[in-house]
């Protein structure tokens, strides 16, 4: 049988790769260092997940599936070296430990003379993730290893675009395993990036160039869900889909994701009517509220999301750089500031503005210039939430988006 390694048994290793390799008729061996989740897959070689809608649910069942413990590195390199293919999903901070033993059992691979090519699928919400891993694991390799690598392994990127709310007790149903997940379930990959054949997975979506999808990623539906979260706290709402009860909420994100795909669209050439499509499935979908997903979750990790190539910094600079006025996408910014310092449980935004005000934020975490028309933007409209005004925000974007870029 065919075997496909998951490095990583959480929301999106179990909730989305793992179940389409084993669709497709793999043998799933997830790397995970959570002995609940490991012992728990081989005992049971099998787990439920739900797929939630506002129309119905339903239960289905992966099956064939086994755990691997990740501090195990010999365990690791050996399901490594057996794989026909193999995905990440364990987070763009955690990458730099996975790497030595990826490098281990790509070693252990070839030790065994087995030469075929082994194509490793990408899910992080990374830039440049297939070249982040390349610098990784060949630093892990000697130079003739590193010949290997170049020929045997391909880093494919892939664009994950399937909700995974966290799993409540609720939700779990007594079963730790137990995931719950939106319908949307295609997988656009980056055609480039594999080695040797093409495996035929279900749901997966081959396209080049691949830049647009991974953008498009970053700028329509993350840069969206953020600022769906950041409004949301600021207004009270606990759950995304709340948030996108409220008329102003929508309209805001609405005219984020506009801008951006205006941007995306100058960018690489792909007919807006086709972007703006997207975006508004997303505004449903981010609707969902069987999903149950929170402002909490989503708006997360304040510091990373503010960096000058993430989904806010980097979606208003795209429009800047094609004459388009970013003025709702500096309300996400300015409204992630707020959400950061007012309680977010994260300390590195709220800490820079405590001891040197907002408007270091936007020169150490955004890289912004202070002659910028992003930076005197967010400026303006964070004095209006700090003073949880966010209606009168949110309608300031309408004036402030008269002004012309440059």
């Amino acid at each position: 049988m065919k075997k496909a390694v998951m490095y990583g048994a959480g929301n999106i290793g179990r909730g989305f790769i793992g179940q389409l390799f084993s669709e497709s008729g793999y043998e799933v061996a997830f790397i995970d260092v959570n002995m609940d989740i490991i012992n728990k897959l081989n005992s049971d070689g099998e787990y439920p997940v739900g797929v939630l809608s506002d129309t119905g649910s339903q239960e289905i069942t992966v099956t064939n599936v086994r755990g691997v413990n990740g501090a195990d590195i010999e365990k690791v390199a050996v399901a490594i070296a057996e794989a026909d293919i193999m995905a990440t999903a364990v987070g763009v901070n955690i990458l730099p430990k996975v790497a030595k033993p990826i490098a281990k059992g790509l070693k252990k691979r070839w030790q065994s003379n087995r030469m075929d090519p082994l194509n490793i699928i990408i899910c992080e919400n990374l830039l440049d993730a297939n070249l982040y891993l390349a610098k990784l694991i060949k630093h892990e390799l000697d130079e003739v290893q590193n010949g290997y690598f170049d020929k045997l392994v391909g880093l494919v990127e892939a664009s994950i675009g399937r909700m995974v709310p966290v799993m409540t007790p609720e939700l779990q149903q007594g079963n730790i395993l137990r995931i719950c997940v939106e319908e949307y379930a295609e997988l656009p990959v980056d055609r480039d990036g594999f080695k040797g054949r093409i495996p035929d997975i279900k749901n997966m979506q081959l396209a080049s160039p691949f830049a647009f999808y991974i953008r498009r990623k970053l700028f329509i539906h993350n840069m969206g869900h953020a600022l769906t979260a950041y409004l949301g706290k600021l207004k009270g709402c606990e759950y995304i889909w709340e948030a996108m009860k409220d008329p102003f909420i929508k309209l805001a994100v609405l005219r984020a994701m506009q801008d951006s795909a205006r941007a995306l669209s100058g960018e690489h050439g792909v007919e807006l009517g086709v972007i703006l499509d997207h975006a508004d499935d997303l505004i449903y979908r981010f609707g969902n509220k069987q999903l149950g997903d929170t402002v909490n979750r989503v708006g997360n990790d304040v510091v990373r999301k503010l960096s000058p190539n993430d989904r806010l910094a980097g979606a208003a600079s795209l429009c800047i750089a094609h004459g388009i006025n970013p003025a709702s996408i500096c309300l996400g910014i300015a409204a992630a500031m707020s959400f950061d310092s007012k309680d977010a449980g994260l300390k590195g935004v709220n800490g820079i503005i405590t001891e040197k005000g907002p408007e270091a934020v936007l020169k150490e975490i955004c890289r912004l210039s202070e002659n910028s028309m992003i930076y005197e933007m967010t400026l303006e409209l964070y004095s209006l939430l700090d003073d949880f005004s966010i209606n009168a925000a949110i309608e300031k974007t309408a004036e402030l988006k008269r002004r012309k870029v440059g």
